[in-house]
C-alpha cells in the first residue's frame, strides 16, 4: 500500500451469480475503480471458507479525500449497465474508507484476515510491530473510517440494500494460514477487545490490478 487512503468492501455472492460476478469485478468493475482519479490500485480476496461464497475488496487511495471526490462520486452517480445488474444482488454487502494510520511490513501476503473494528487498539503502532515481527507476516494496516465521506448519497449506494459500514479496519497479510493464526492469537492476546466480534475469516488473494497497467492494451 502506497497511499495514505483505502476502501474496503464486504459482499457475498449467491451461487448461481457467481461467474457474472466475478467476470464484472475483473473485465470491467475494477478497471474503471482503478483508472479514476485518486486510486492507486485494487486486491481482491476470497473467503477460504467453502460454504459461501464472499469477497472482500481493498482498493489503495491517494488519501482519504477521494471518497468524496469529483472523480469518483462522477463513477458512483453513473454506474454501467453490468453494474445495475449486479449491485442488487450482492448480499451482506459491507463497505468503508478512511485513512490508514498505521502500516507495518513489507510486501504483501497471500493469506489475511480483515478485520472490522470499532475502535483502534489503545496502541496501534505497538500492535502492527509486534505482530509483522512474527514468522510469515509480510503486513499488517490499520485504517481508520471516515465516516462522512463513505456515507456520502449515491446512485450505487441507492441500488443495494441495508448497507452496513464500520469504525476501523485492521489487515493481517501473512504467507500461509499456520503463519495468520499465529499473528491473530497473538493479537488477541495483546488487544482482546478488539475480537469479540468472534472468529476471524481467513481470505486467499485472487486478483490484483495496479493502476499504472489498468490502461494498458
Amino acid at each position: 500500500m502506497r497511499g495514505a487512503g483505502f476502501l474496503a468492501i464486504w459482499s457475498d455472492v449467491e451461487p448461481d451469480h457467481l461467474t457474472d460476478y466475478r467476470h464484472w469485478l475483473t473485465r470491467e468493475h475494477t478497471t474503471e475503480r482503478v483508472t479514476t482519479k485518486g486510486f492507486l490500485g485494487v486486491r481482491v480476496f476470497r473467503a477460504a471458507r467453502t460454504d459461501i461464497a464472499r469477497f472482500f475488496i481493498l482498493y489503495e487511495l491517494e488519501a482519504p479525500e477521494v471518497l468524496d471526490g469529483p472523480a469518483y462520486l462522477a463513477r458512483l452517480n453513473a454506474p454501467t449497465p453490468w453494474s445495475q445488474r449486479t449491485m442488487p444482488r450482492l448480499g451482506n454487502f459491507i463497505r468503508g474508507g478512511g485513512v490508514l494510520a498505521v502500516r507495518a511490513g513489507r510486501g504483501e501476503g497471500s493469506t489475511i484476515a480483515a478485520l472490522r473494528i470499532e475502535r483502534l487498539p489503545e496502541n496501534p503502532r505497538q500492535l502492527a510491530d509486534a505482530l509483522v515481527a512474527l514468522d510469515g507476516i509480510a503486513a499488517v494496516q490499520i485504517g481508520v473510517t471516515d465516516l462522512a465521506r463513505t456515507s456520502v448519497p449515491t446512485v450505487e449506494k441507492g441500488m443495494r440494500k441495508d448497507e452496513g459500514i464500520f469504525a476501523g479496519l485492521l489487515i493481517i497479510e501473512a504467507l500461509d494460514e499456520t503463519a495468520l493464526g499465529g499473528a491473530l492469537r497473538r493479537a488477541t492476546e495483546m488487544a482482546p477487545d478488539l475480537f469479540s466480534g468472534g472468529e476471524p475469516e481467513v481470505y486467499q488473494g485472487m486478483f490484483a490490478l495496479d493502476a499504472r497497467i489498468a490502461d494498458f492494451e
